[in-house]
């Protein structure tokens, strides 16, 4: 590894499988505000076919251009693989500017990061996509990689099954919040429930459009400091349950 090096901006080239998505308006602010000895050192990686590529920067680097600075200082590594770059661009930011979390998701596939692997390994499972919400998508990004990260693979890959029994495949179907519910519900419980049971009576409680109003209306009851994520997957949860306990004997019901 080297300090310190001075390099051209125009010898830096960006890899978008370990980088997030440019965002120019930044850069120009940033370019806006310029002060020269304020930029710092950026990171970058020299390839084994002698090429330079950015893995923490980038906007500054791109600020440069737009300030008309022919240079920039990096700390450049040397031999680093591709999986190398992404890892590296999320160990530094996680200790500064926290990139969006479908940036930091494809990112995290290029390091083969467990945590992002398995969830795309069950997403491609289901045929779906991260990122944007549609009837092959699932929007909630950070929502999804909370059930892998707490529950396991197999919890998310159950909850999604539950989820398109129940509803059909829609848009609707994927919302975050109801995928949330489900998957801390099973996440929990997920020894005593037989999925088809649970996505049954998922269905007989009304459509994915009508347990979102619910969710909706129960969580911003208790004012605006119940009304963020977590409020609304802790009453999707509590949705859940009480449609796997309805027609139950009270022994064999499950606490919300």
């Amino acid at each position: 590894m080297d300090y310190g090096v001075e390099l051209p901006i125009t010898k830096l080239n960006i890899d978008p499988q370990a980088q997030r998505t440019l965002n120019e308006r930044r850069a120009q602010t940033i370019a806006k505000n310029m002060v020269r000895e304020a930029i710092g050192s950026i990171i970058v990686s020299e390839r084994s076919d002698g090429e330079l590529y950015i893995v923490d920067g980038q906007h500054r680097w791109r600020a440069c251009a737009l300030a008309n600075i022919s240079t920039i200082r990096a700390e450049v590594h040397h031999g680093l693989t591709q999986a190398q770059e992404a890892i590296l661009f999320l160990i530094k930011n996680r200790e500064s500017h926290k990139p969006r979390p479908i940036d930091e998701y494809q990112v995290g596939l290029t390091g083969g990061v467990p945590l992002f692997v398995d969830t795309d390994r069950i997403l491609e499972k289901h045929g779906l996509t991260l990122g944007s919400t549609s009837t092959n998508g699932v929007g909630a990004v950070s929502g999804v990689l909370q059930i892998v990260d707490r529950y396991g693979s197999p919890v998310f890959d159950r909850t999604l099954t539950v989820a398109e029994e129940a509803w059909g495949r829609s848009a609707e179907t994927w919302d975050g919040m109801l995928l949330g519910g489900i998957g801390a519900f099973l996440g929990r419980w997920g020894d005593l429930v037989d999925d088809n049971e649970l996505a049954r009576k998922i269905m007989g409680m009304g459509t994915a459009a009508k347990w979102r109003s619910e969710i909706l209306s129960q969580s911003s009851r208790g004012g605006f400091n119940n009304s963020g994520t977590g409020s609304r997957v802790t009453t999707a949860y509590r949705l859940v349950a009480n449609a796997w306990n309805k027609g139950r004997k009270a022994e064999n019901r499950i606490e919300p």
